[in-house]
């Protein structure tokens, strides 16, 4: 089963939960974990959000800073400060703007500063990774555009991610179940409508490797919080780590984990995604009309509009 409503951003709204919408990813970044500087120019970023809408993708979600696992994010010495986010982003998100004025464009920022000047500049959603954790001042932001918001769990920042204490499955959902919880009371106090809020359980931000899978196993329980679901399992490292006997014993590397995604992806749907967030767009939108066909035909897809 999956949540069906209508999530309502900064100008438009979309319809959740009939069929699986698939979010492109583009990294305006040198150092992101899949793609770091492949689309760092900001021709080539363009170029790429333009695939991702000719290959199917329902939003694209632009990052300018990695939050990769021991990254430095989230606080006052983040290696990449709000001006420079903005000075890559802003270009790219401007010239979407021009080249695909129908796009939904999302940002994947937890800075305030950077949500206000993406929002201002077309920006429809805001996807913080941080759960509106890190700064205090991006809910208002939020709700000052009227922008629809993801908020991610994670637990510690990306350099404390890999030393998180490991957790029996009940603790773990216990630990996502309560942070999703705590995120959407920030945000709804600071005036974001609860028909602005989409949660994402947040697969390897703090999760242990095994972690994971627990939490996709049991992700369909988050539907008890009221609001649809993202998934971003894309070319995560835990994927990576159990393939790990098909090459040489070491984790399969980035650009051999796209058959994994898919997987992963697929299982997240059936339990419960209405997003997936996904680096290969394509094989994403085939897939993910596969999994609608059978949550159609096993009427696992409809618990009613609760907006």
């Amino acid at each position: 089963m999956r949540t069906r409503a209508n999530w309502r951003l900064r100008t438009r709204s979309l319809e959740l939960g009939r069929r699986t919408l698939v979010m492109g990813v583009v990294n305006i970044t040198p150092d992101s974990f899949s793609d770091g500087g492949l689309f760092l120019d900001t021709e080539a970023a363009v170029a790429r959000c333009m695939q991702c809408i000719d290959e199917g993708a329902d939003l694209i979600d632009l990052g300018a800073e990695s939050t990769r696992p021991e990254s430095i994010a989230g606080g006052a010495d983040a290696l990449v400060g709000a001006e420079e986010e903005q000075a890559r982003l802003l270009p790219v998100l401007e010239e979407i703007q021009k080249k695909l004025p129908h796009a939904v464009v999302s940002v994947d920022t937890y800075k305030a500063e950077t949500a206000r000047a993406a929002l201002k500049a077309g920006a429809e959603i805001v996807n913080d990774v941080s759960g509106l954790m890190w700064d205090p001042a991006l809910a208002e932001v939020c709700a000052e555009f009227g922008a629809g918001v993801v908020l991610a769990h994670t637990r510690g920042r990306p350099d404390q991610w890999r030393t998180q204490p490991q957790l029996a499955p009940d603790a773990l959902m216990a630990a996502v179940g309560s942070g999703l919880a705590a995120s959407m009371a920030v945000a709804q106090h600071a005036g974001v409508a609860p028909e602005a809020i989409v949660v994402d359980p947040g697969y390897g931000f703090g999760k242990r490797f095994d972690e994971n899978y627990a939490l996709l196993a049991r992700q369909g329980e988050l539907l008890a919080l009221g609001r649809p679901l993202l998934a971003g399992l894309s070319r995560k490292s835990f994927l990576g780590h159990t393939l790990a006997s098909l090459f040489g014993g070491k984790a399969a590397p980035v650009n051999e984990r796209e058959n994994a995604s898919l997987a992963a992806m697929t299982a997240a749907i059936l339990n419960g995604a209405s997003i997936v967030r996904v680096h290969a767009v394509r094989p994403a939108v085939e897939a993910a009309r596969i999994a609608d066909a059978v949550i159609e035909k096993h009427g696992l897809g409809d618990r009613g509009n609760r907006d």
